[in-house]
């Protein structure tokens, strides 16, 4: 049986790096420099060089299950994105920082049904989304609206880390909220101003902060303190 994997590593050297090869001897050379931190969440729809059109040395990413941002409770822990969001401000000076979440995430739904009993880092971890949570039984349009929640939380917990906050105060960092619809094919970013998501093909921006507690339609505040 066919390695798949090996054949597309394979491919990967003998057609994909000889077009590109001199960009990555440059990023050897002169190092990675990259503008913009993505945050995303771990599934495998979501691709954000396909929805950024990046190149190589372009992101920084960090992907973990449900695009979430631990609070900055500086327990010292080892917690990969804790570290990695502090490595991209302080070492790499990033100017953007981008969490993505996503139509039909399984962090979600998981977190409104429950994940299984031997998932204990899991059941954990999904208690980040608590506050983005609903009081209501999760239909298609409480799912919706709870990604987008839980993106705006990952934002304003953000601002809790010194090194962000610092940087987005000064007015060297901006922080970019996103919650791409899969089966459309379209981002929606994080309107401040309207306190609503907007399509990319609508927006006048690509969404910026730093962010305030969020105040929905319904007048519901999210905040994470």
């Amino acid at each position: 049986m066919p390695d798949d994997l090996l054949l597309r590593l394979r491919d990967f050297h003998s057609d994909y790096f000889p077009l590109h090869q001199q960009r990555f001897q440059d990023l050897v050379a002169q190092g990675q420099h990259p503008k913009t931190l993505f945050i995303g969440c771990s599934d495998s729809r979501l691709v954000p060089y396909l929805l950024t059109g990046a190149a190589p040395g372009e992101l920084f990413l960090v992907r973990n299950v449900g695009a979430f941002v631990p609070p900055y409770d500086q327990s010292h822990g080892l917690h990969g994105t804790m570290a990695a969001i502090e490595f991209a401000v302080l070492s790499l000076k990033v100017e953007r920082i981008i969490v993505c979440g996503h139509s039909h995430c399984g962090a979600i739904r998981t977190a409104y049904e429950g994940a299984p009993d031997e998932a204990v880092a899991l059941k954990a971890w999904l208690k980040l989304a608590d506050e983005a949570l609903l009081p209501v039984q999760p239909s298609a349009e409480a799912l919706r609206r709870t990604e987008q929640r839980a993106v705006v939380l990952q934002l304003e917990r953000l601002m809790d880390y010194p090194m962000v906050r610092r940087a987005a105060e000064a007015g060297q960092l901006s922080l970019h909220g996103w919650h791409y619809v899969i089966e459309e094919g379209e981002v929606h970013v994080f309107d401040a101003a309207q306190g609503a998501f907007v399509p990319a093909s609508l927006a006048s921006h690509s969404g910026t902060g730093p962010y305030q507690p969020y105040v929905e339609h319904d007048g519901q505040i999210l905040s994470d303190g």
